[in-house]
Formats: structure tokens, C-alpha cells, sequence
């Protein structure tokens, strides 16, 4: 219990890390995104959304794998103290993902024409140009991913988060600016393109001087890529079939919608995607950081600790990501209409009702939202358990399930949901955006579920479902009373938007040591993993003194032991 700890504190440390990286860049361009759909018309926001498609859906055939290859080696080195092999790893997986990424870049760029004629027909020769310059961004983040396994590896949190925000940086300034100045959607993509490009040039000189310089000191006799890149990609290349249906799958549904919905649709669907990544926040710092954790960890000789870190990374995942879930879902109208209303934010901050730019977008974002509730689950842990102890083929059977599910889904139900509109356009549109949401949903259940009782069955992992569910009753009460109060207040959107968050933040942190979601152990240990991080542990320290002092006594106990989350393995059922 003592090392499940000490790598709970760990791990909450890095996790905070990347967490000012995904959130402070999520910020960053959160403030760029709101510029761009306020400067740009509904369906100039919907082009540059359909341009980023082919790029992005390419990237996730870029890897095979070897990025998470690089963090596992890397991880794994360190821990046996083989810090000389470290060198070989870097050099091979760089290189790797640099031929890979020329290679995709130029393919990008070719097909440009005909992706762009199939998603919108109307507007093939201005879409296809844009297709091209992204088509840049998938050799710069390429070096940017490898150089992301290094840091992760590093566990140095600190230089991914740099990285990232600088990203941010180049991106919200130089998007807006090239707007005002007169490029318009042309001038939003070439800043998407510079950001990703700056991103990885510092992140590769950053891996250079800051971790690898130091390893040539001790590096002898030549770097072999060949024999090094062997292990990585027995090791990475099942990931490839995991990456494509976690990354590739979602821009395929938005594919299909795209041909369905048109430009102005989109521009709804993609502001509320822009929304849903706050989400994030959570969920890519968390499995991020437990990468490294679980990769240290041998199920064989230590399935106790094992099965500890699984059930506390679920359980304290879920205390975060399903309250700030379900706050998204019950503020969703009050928190678009707010940042764009038809007339200018000030409308939003004086005016009650004021006529909203994207009026289905809050549905949307809805809709989006709900895969994160999968968490209660252990879907967020299960991939980078797999991952972390090297079950990557499990996870690559997982994922063709998804895929196979998905693909048929991705057309039929977007053309389907098409088709109930009838003669009203609009309502077309709206319908085929919902199918593919619901169908994209549809696709993550059955690979997920097939992973949760083989991971349970041979390792004994699994969340602890009597406390999910209730986390998930603190934050349904929240959410019903945020919801019932905005619901009788006729005031301007941003006011709504303010009570309504005070009001699930209050009833959330009463409720959840209420139902017995946190306990004074819980919260013990959530003061020591966050001990680490100085002036903000003094921060945290407020809401889990007051949640302490309403749980009840008998759950005085400040650590819980192994046997408490995972009752006997003879007595239970997957």
C-alpha cells in the first residue's frame, strides 16, 4: 500500500504537470477558437473544421505505435538504471517517426483534391488547398509525439506542458491576426499549421539539450536503428490497430457527417467539439501519468499493488472527470450562447435569451460529452494499463471490435438519422450530426467491455462499481439542482452560466462524502499524492477539508488497503 501510494504521489505530481499543459494550451486556444468563430461566419468555421479531417485522420497512421514504444523503453531503462541504452531508443524512435511522417505528409498532399471533392463538393477548390497546407502538420507532429514519449518517459511533465502552451501561444495569436487582416478561413489554417510546425521544432530541440546531450557522454560504439527499432515495434505495432479506432474512428464519423450536413451544421458540430476537449483537462493528464506507473509495475510478482493503483487511478479519475462531465452537459446551453451570441458577447452578458450564432452546437456538446461517463468503468485506466504492462495485442483485438462496429455505424446511421429530416434541410443536417455522435458512442461500448472482464479475468483489475455508481449519484444531484435553478432564471446567458456552476460545484462537494463517494481515507490520500505540488496543494487543501469534515466518522481510516477495493478473488465475479 505504501508503494501504491508513493506512486499515487508521483503520479498526481506529473499528472498536475501535464495538466498545466493541457490545460493552460486548452486555454490558450480556447481564447483563439472563440475569436475564430466570432470573426468567422458559421460556415467559415464549418470549412476550417472539414479541413483538418484528412490530416488529423492521417496522424493516426503515422505512429505504429513507436511513440508509446519510446515512453515504455525509456520508463523501463530508467528503472533498471540502463540509462546508456536510453540513447539508441531515442535516436531510433526520432528517426522513425520523421521518415513516417515525410512519407504520410506527401500522401496528405496528394489526395488533398479528391477528399476534399467527396466531403464538400461546392467548395472542392478552396477546401483542397487547405487540405494541402495541413498536410505540413503531419511531419511536424510526428517530431512533436516522439519528442512527447521522451518527456513522458523522463516522467518530465514540466517540458511537455512548455511545449504545448507555446503551441498554443503561436496558434491563438497568429490565427485572429490573420483574420483581421483580411485571409479569413485560409488565414486560420496556415496558423494551425505554423503552431503545430513551432511546436515541434521546440520540442525536439528540448529533448536534445535538456535529456539527450547528456546520454552521449556515456553512449559507446555505434546506434544500431534497426535492432532497436525491432523490440519498439513488436512492442507498438498492435497499438496501431488501438490508435486507428481511438483516433481515427471519431474523424471518420465526422467524414460522413460532413457529406451529410454542410457547412454551417459542421460550424455547429465542431464549436461544440472545440467544448468537449475541456474534458481533457482530466482525462489525457491522468492517463498520461499513469503510463510510467504502470510500466514499473510487474503483474506477476506485485498483483497487489496491481490491483490497488488500477482501482484508486478509476476511482479518484471518476471523482474528477464525471462531476466535470455531467457540469458540462447540465451548462452546455448557457456556456456556448454565452461565448457566441449572434450579435456580440455583450449581448450574452446583458441581454436575457439573446439569439444564439450556433443553436445546435449545446446539443451537440451534450451528445459528446457522454462517452467520458464510460470512466465510472475503468475505461479511462484500462487503455494505459494495457498499454503500461505490455498487453498491447489484447488491446489491438479490442480495438478491431470497435472498428468493425464502427465503420458500418459511421455510414448508416449518419445516413439514416439523414433521412428522418425529410424535406426540412436543416433538420437533415442536425439529424445526421446526432447519428454519428450516437453511433460513434455506439462503437466505443463493445471493445471497451470486452477489455474490462479480460483484464478482470486474468488480472484481477476492475473498478470498484458500488463506489461508481456512487460517484455518479453526487453528481447526478448536482447536476438536477444546477439544472432546476437555470431553469427558472430568465437573466443573460453569462449570469446563468456563473449560478448554475456555483450551484453544482456546492451541491457536488456535499453530496459526494454524502453518498459515501470520498471518505476521510480518500481524502487522506489525495492530500498526500498532491503534497507534492506546493502553493496549489494549499489550494486543494480548502475543498477536501471541508469534505472531511462532512464525512462520516466511521471512515476515519487515512489508507485503504489492497483487500478493501479488491474483495477476494474466489468470492467475486467478473
Amino acid at each position: 500500500m505504501a508503494k501504491a501510494l508513493e506512486m499515487g504521489k508521483t503520479s498526481a505530481t506529473g499528472s498536475f504537470h501535464l495538466l498545466l499543459g493541457v490545460a493552460g494550451s486548452t486555454i490558450i486556444m480556447a481564447i483563439g477558437t472563440i475569436a475564430l468563430g466570432m470573426l468567422l461566419p458559421a460556415e467559415g468555421v464549418g470549412l476550417y473544421g472539414m479541413a483538418l479531417i484528412p490530416a488529423t485522420m492521417i496522424n493516426f497512421f503515422r505512429d505504429w505505435g513507436v511513440n508509446s514504444a519510446i515512453t515504455k523503453q525509456i520508463a523501463s531503462l530508467r528503472g533498471a538504471n540502463k540509462d546508456a541504452e536510453i540513447h539508441d531508443v531515442i535516436v531510433s524512435g526520432i528517426v522513425f517517426e520523421v521518415l513516417s511522417g515525410v512519407a504520410l505528409s506527401l500522401i496528405c498532399f496528394a489526395i488533398a483534391w479528391p477528399l476534399a471533392y467527396i466531403i464538400s463538393p461546392q467548395n472542392a477548390s478552396e477546401l483542397s488547398l487547405y487540405i494541402g497546407i495541413m498536410s505540413i502538420s503531419v511531419f511536424a507532429g510526428a517530431i512533436a509525439a516522439a519528442a512527447g514519449g521522451v518527456f513522458v518517459g523522463y516522467e518530465r511533465m514540466k517540458l511537455n506542458s512548455f511545449t504545448q502552451i507555446s503551441q498554443a501561444i503561436i496558434k491563438t495569436v497568429l490565427g485572429p491576426l490573420l483574420i483581421v487582416i483580411g485571409a479569413g478561413v485560409l488565414g486560420a489554417v496556415v496558423a494551425t499549421m505554423v503552431s503545430v510546425l513551432a511546436g515541434g521544432v521546440i520540442a525536439i530541440v528540448l529533448v536534445y539539450y535538456a535529456l539527450f546531450r547528456p546520454l552521449r557522454k556515456c553512449k559507446t560504439g555505434k546506434c544500431d536503428i534497426k535492432q532497436t527499432l525491432r523490440p519498439m515495434l513488436r512492442y507498438g505495432l498492435p497499438l496501431t490497430a488501438s490508435t486507428i479506432a481511438a483516433g481515427v474512428l471519431p474523424q471518420v464519423f465526422s467524414f460522413v457527417m460532413a457529406i451529410y450536413a454542410g457547412t454551417w451544421m459542421m460550424g455547429n458540430y465542431f464549436t461544440a467539439a472545440n467544448f468537449a476537449v475541456l474534458l481533457t483537462f482530466v482525462s489525457i493528464p491522468t492517463a498520461t501519468a499513469l503510463f510510467p506507473v504502470f510500466a514499473k509495475l510487474d503483474p506477476q510478482k506485485e498483483p497487489e499493488t496491481l490491483k490497488t493503483v488500477f482501482a484508486f487511478s478509476v476511482k479518484y479519475t471518476a471523482l474528477l472527470l464525471v462531476p466535470a462531465t455531467m457540469a458540462l452537459i447540465t451548462l452546455a446551453v448557457p456556456l456556448v450562447h454565452t461565448l457566441f451570441p449572434m450579435d456580440g458577447i455583450f449581448q450574452s452578458l446583458f441581454v436575457a435569451g439573446a439569439e444564439p450564432k450556433f443553436p445546435f452546437a449545446p446539443l451537440f456538446l451534450a451528445l459528446s460529452a457522454v462517452v467520458n461517463l464510460f470512466v465510472l468503468f475503468g475505461n479511462v485506466s484500462l487503455g494505459t494499463f494495457l498499454i503500461g504492462i505490455g498487453e498491447t495485442k489484447q488491446l489491438m483485438k479490442q480495438s478491431a471490435v470497435s472498428l468493425a462496429v464502427g465503420l458500418p455505424l459511421a455510414y448508416f446511421l449518419v445516413s439514416y438519422a439523414f433521412s428522418l429530416g425529410g424535406a426540412n434541410t436543416q433538420l437533415s443536417a442536425a439529424y445526421a450530426v446526432m447519428g454519428g455522435l450516437v453511433g460513434s458512442l455506439i462503437a466505443s461500448m463493445p471493445g471497451m467491455i470486452w477489455g474490462l472482464v479480460w483484464s478482470w479475468r486474468k488480472y484481477h483489475v476492475r473498478a470498484d462499481f458500488g463506489v461508481s455508481g456512487k460517484i455518479f449519484a453526487a453528481s447526478f444531484c448536482a447536476s438536477l439542482g444546477s439544472f432546476v435553478l437555470i431553469s427558472f432564471l430568465s437573466l443573460p446567458y453569462a449570469i446563468v452560466l456563473v449560478v448554475g456552476f456555483l450551484v453544482f460545484v456546492g451541491v457536488y462537494l456535499v453530496a459526494a462524502p454524502v453518498f459515501g463517494a470520498v471518505n476521510r481515507g480518500d481524502i487522506e490520500n489525495f492530500r498526500t499524492m498532491f503534497a507534492g505540488l506546493g502553493i496549489v496543494s494549499k489550494f486543494l487543501n480548502v475543498p477536501l477539508l471541508f469534505m472531511h469534515k462532512i464525512c462520516r466518522r466511521g471512515t476515519i481510516e487515512p489508507q485503504v488497503s489492497a483487500e478493501t477495493m479488491s474483495p477476494p478473488i474466489d468470492s467475486q465475479k467478473p
